[in-house]
């Protein structure tokens, strides 16, 4: 069965927003190698459509490096699934949307054959930790305050076990923190 991973940016207080991390070449190539054990990206409509307004062009910015240009490349060549209910189309390339059953259709690519998938949003994460689907977490916590804005699993009511799996630290001072989910501590 393929695991179902989510990773996001946090600041040192908490606040998840992608405004927050220290987006340089070492983040950039960090994130490029988590795509490689990836075929598929889930997201929420708000995430899906920060990231369909930035990734498409970024590879053609006069100004990108190396590390943006290959995550750009990577992040635009592998396939996506977005959830929602209000959206009428997507248009990023590789890009199918879900109106509905969100559960079963997760369900249905974890049970398949290939690479792990990867969920992105704070709310479609929120709901798929709910329903425990998320087998693995990568925090990315970066040395900054921001004092306001969505916090990191600010709804979740139920207890969630996980254990730490490993960490790396980057030379911005930001931290990566992976877990494992305890499906039965």
């Amino acid at each position: 069965m393929r695991k179902l991973i989510f990773q996001i940016n946090v600041s040192l207080d908490g606040f998840a927003d992608h405004t927050v991390a220290i987006a340089d070449d070492e983040l950039h190539d960090f994130s490029t190698e988590r795509l490689d054990d990836l075929d598929t990206i889930l997201f929420g409509r708000v995430t899906y459509q920060l990231f369909e307004s930035h990734w498409p062009s970024a590879a053609k910015d006069p100004h990108a490096t190396k590390s943006v240009i290959e995550f750009a490349d990577k992040i635009n060549a592998v396939p996506k699934v977005v959830f929602s209910s209000t959206l009428h189309d997507v248009k990023w390339n590789n890009t199918r949307l879900v109106k509905e059953g969100m559960a079963e259709e997760v369900l249905k690519l974890k049970q398949g054959t290939g690479k792990n998938l990867s969920v992105g949003g704070l709310r479609i994460a929120a709901t798929l930790a709910k329903l425990s689907l998320i087998d693995e977490y990568w925090i990315l916590v970066h040395p900054v305050i921001v004092g306001a804005g969505r916090r990191l699993f600010e709804n979740t009511k139920e207890r969630l076990n996980l254990k730490l799996a490993g960490t790396r630290t980057f030379h911005s001072g930001a931290v990566a923190l992976h877990y494992l989910t305890e499906r039965n501590p």
